[in-house]
């Protein structure tokens, strides 16, 4: 078994990324990302929770949000290398080829909507510690904030992608879009 892309060094994964292959790509770095916004997130939550109602849960809750990211970012090379082996499936009818390219597109495109959805989660919870959080803080909490709106946007641009590639579900691309607004509202307040 292979090692998860947040079990290899830093180095390691921007090499990774760099590498002239399809994975990791755009869907695993807003997944590691969303997962280093929460980190941050967590660290501020745990320096406010005194001086926050639920400041415990905040730390429950980016905890979670950061392993949920980090496991997506493995889901999402996954998903792109079914699509990848589907587009490559050169025998048999067309017709199945094609059902199994947007079967394996709807996949991915659902993997990068849990990210967005993440993202979302995230920014919203950094958008409270950036304003009502240990002003020590306040900036890690600002730069969790735009990581998640920025990672939040990046997964749910692969939504739309995946879907008008697939013909999929344009139901997705909604959701995906009330992520990226919900990300938004929370980075309102850094306005």
């Amino acid at each position: 078994m292979t090692a998860r892309y947040v079990d290899h060094s830093l180095g390691e994964f921007l090499d990774l990324v760099a590498k002239r292959q399809p994975a990791p790509g755009g869907g695993a770095v807003a997944a590691v990302t969303v997962a280093v916004a929460a980190s941050l997130v967590a660290m501020a939550a745990r320096y406010s929770a005194d001086l926050l109602d639920g400041g415990e849960a905040l730390i429950d809750d980016a905890e979670r949000l950061r392993a949920g990211a980090a496991n997506l970012a493995d889901d999402d090379a996954e998903a792109y290398g079914a699509v990848i082996a589907a587009w490559a499936a050169s025998r048999g009818d067309e017709r199945s080829r094609r059902q199994q390219v947007d079967a394996a597109l709807t996949r991915a495109a659902g993997v990068a909507l849990e990210v967005a959805e993440l993202g979302a989660e995230t920014a919203r919870l950094a958008g409270r510690l950036a304003v009502e959080g240990k002003r020590d803080v306040r900036g890690d909490a600002a730069t969790a904030l735009l990581l998640a709106e920025a990672a939040t946007r990046a997964a749910a641009h692969l939504v739309a992608v995946n879907v008008e590639t697939s013909g999929g579900d344009d139901h997705l691309v909604g959701r995906a879009g009330d992520s990226v607004g919900a990300a938004r509202e929370a980075a309102s307040c850094m306005e």
